[in-house]
């Protein structure tokens, strides 16, 4: 049986937003200030999509 929710073009977008966001905040010599928005950007886009 399928599942009834649609997985959305907005959803894929939003998890390879994700996903690009979490790889940079991994990166070396990310300066600390750049650490910091970085993570703000993953926290709201996590709640945006109710992972939190």
């Amino acid at each position: 049986m399928q599942p009834s929710t649609k997985y959305t073009c907005n959803e894929y977008r939003q998890e390879m937003i994700l996903l690009s966001l979490r790889r940079r905040l991994n990166e070396k010599d990310l300066p600390e200030a750049e650490k910091k928005e970085l993570q703000k950007e993953i926290d709201q886009l996590e709640a945006s999509m109710k992972m939190l």
